[in-house]
């Protein structure tokens, strides 16, 4: 009796553990497109970076020590994601933020490089923007958003003229 009861105990992990059940569901976004629809709307370079979650080379972001006041948005649907008050200088060589314009920011594990990091996607059309991580400034957040300045359009709030 007890090896039976053993039998159907290790039946019912492993039955737990199936593949179909550890499939990850595709996440859905507001704006879809094909492949190819993608690349005819992005540079080259965006469609690596936003499409096929590519990383720009360090420092290579004009966002990077931005001064200006503005809202940043996913340069593939416009999307506004961080406010120009979220930005710091994080020293890693990519524009990072404290925080994200709340739901406008997905989330997901990316486990590439071997271990888990916490990816971010805009919310409406699931283009990746980069990685968050707990080592940003304690006395806001301690979040450090560190984005793909080629994922992002800059919108100022005020002119040249308005300064």
């Amino acid at each position: 009796m007890k090896k039976i009861i053993i039998l159907l105990v290790a039946i019912l992990v492993v039955s737990c553990q199936s593949k179909a059940q550890s499939k990850k569901e595709k996440e859905t976004f507001k704006i879809t497109k094909t492949e190819a629809e993608w690349k005819n709307s992005l540079s080259k370079d965006e469609f690596y970076v936003l499409r096929k979650k590519g990383t720009e080379p360090r420092y290579s972001s004009k966002f990077n020590y931005s001064d200006q006041e503005g809202v940043y948005s996913c340069s593939a649907c416009g999307t506004a994601l961080f406010e120009s008050d979220y930005q710091y200088n994080s020293g890693s060589g990519w524009p990072s933020f404290d925080r994200e314009i709340k739901g406008n920011v997905a989330y997901s594990t990316d486990n590439n490089l071997g271990y888990t990091r916490v990816e971010e996607h805009c919310a409406n059309c699931g283009g990746h923007l980069g990685h968050v991580f707990n080592d940003g400034p304690i006395e806001t957040t301690g979040k450090r958003h560190c984005i793909n300045g080629i994922s992002l359009k800059f919108t100022p709030t005020k002119t040249s003229d308005e300064k």
